[in-house]
């Protein structure tokens, strides 16, 4: 079951892991809280607005700092991953009882991908394209290739990628013959077949077949970091990979291919990918190779659970969100201060209740997983 090209050190927690997890789900909750709407609201019409746009999704045809979160977390999902089936071989599990076991992951992945998003204002929703969802897919594919060599499983990859770009570029279906245009391309033309509608942001279900990439990459960067390989080497093998990953993906973004995040054009996979290579690199050497873990709970408490502060991102956290700013403008408004500024306020006590939920699970030994 495990890749036959690494031999495996004894099982060891990796704090670069955790932290990477940890530092994607802090983002997600601050997101939630909607204190990057308040800071855009805020600094509108300064030169602070340019940062600010970094937490929000390109329109289309470019990349932003925010563009990168779902990459990561599909990404450190696949490392996980990695660590979760070493753990299961060492326990002498069969290859049929992780795949079944890995096949019910999906499915409850698929289930709360699906369910979180199943309502809204005008009526039930059925939608495809959110990272759960997408997730349950890519985390399927990739275990399907652990066992494969590591130039099997890399071949495979770029297969991906190319098959993303025919199936763009030459099936011509009236109407959805544009490759990357907005609304008319063969992405959305698939969402009208399955879910029999097209999402207004562009997003589109067959996502998951090039962001299987960022899965696999991580499983196999997992499996590195997992490896009896010296530390200064794999440090070396994520910095190179991860440079050639942006270079590949830059080059193309410019010659051939637009970086377009909602349809997960190849290119965008590239340089994603390569970014995700190059922060874990970093949060390895500084981790796990400089041992720089001190304060690094802050961060992995919320890590640890990440599925779990996910899940309570989408169901809870906004009417959570709705009191604690309900509550927060009626004891300050009579200090006169900014209504934004209250906002911003209200959306930071958000945070800090629910990264004290994480501590405490973490303290009582909770851990929430699938």
């Amino acid at each position: 079951m495990v890749n036959p090209t690494h031999s495996f050190e004894p099982r060891q927690r990796l704090i670069s892991l955790d932290f990477m997890r940890g530092f994607i789900m802090i983002l997600l909750i601050l997101e939630g809280t909607g204190l990057f709407e308040k800071l855009d609201a805020a600094t509108a019409g300064t030169g602070f607005t340019v940062i600010v746009q970094q937490f929000f999704h390109h329109p289309w045809n470019g990349l932003r700092f925010w563009d990168l979160i779902q990459p990561g977390f599909m990404f450190i999902a696949g490392a996980a991953m990695s660590y979760s089936l070493h753990r299961q071989q060492e326990h002498g599990s069969p290859w049929r009882q992780s795949f079944i076991k890995t096949l019910k992951r999906s499915a409850l992945l698929l289930f709360w991908g699906v369910w979180t998003r199943i309502v809204k204002p005008e009526g039930l929703n059925f939608e495809l394209w959110n990272v759960l969802a997408q997730l349950a897919f890519t985390t399927l594919i990739a275990f399907l290739i652990f066992s494969w060599s590591v130039k099997n499983q890399i071949l495979f990859s770029f297969f991906l990628l190319l098959f993303t770009e025919i199936v763009y570029r030459f099936t011509n279906v009236s109407g959805f013959n544009q490759p990357f245009t907005n609304q008319h391309n063969f992405g959305n033309y698939v969402d009208l077949l399955l879910v029999h509608k097209i999402s207004k942001g562009g997003w589109v279900t067959i996502n998951f077949i090039p962001t299987a990439c960022h899965t696999i990459w991580g499983m196999m960067a997992g499996s590195l970091l997992l490896s009896n390989k010296p530390a200064g080497l794999k440090l070396k093998w994520l910095m190179m990979a991860g440079i050639i990953l942006l270079a590949m993906g830059y080059v193309e973004g410019v010659a051939l291919t637009p970086i377009i995040k909602r349809i997960a054009t190849s290119s965008f996979v590239l340089v994603s990918g390569g970014w995700c290579l190059l922060a874990l690199a970093v949060l390895y050497w500084w981790n796990d190779i400089k041992g720089h873990t001190r304060y690094a709970w802050i961060v992995t408490v919320v890590g640890m659970n990440s599925l779990f502060i996910y899940l309570f991102i989408e169901t809870i956290s906004s009417g959570i969100n709705e009191y604690v700013n309900s509550i927060t403008a009626a004891f300050l408004s009579p200090t006169h201060l900014p209504v934004l500024f209250i906002g911003i306020i209200a959306s930071a006590l958000t945070f800090l209740l629910e990264w004290f939920l994480c501590w405490y699970m973490f303290r009582k030994k909770v851990f929430i997983k699938i």
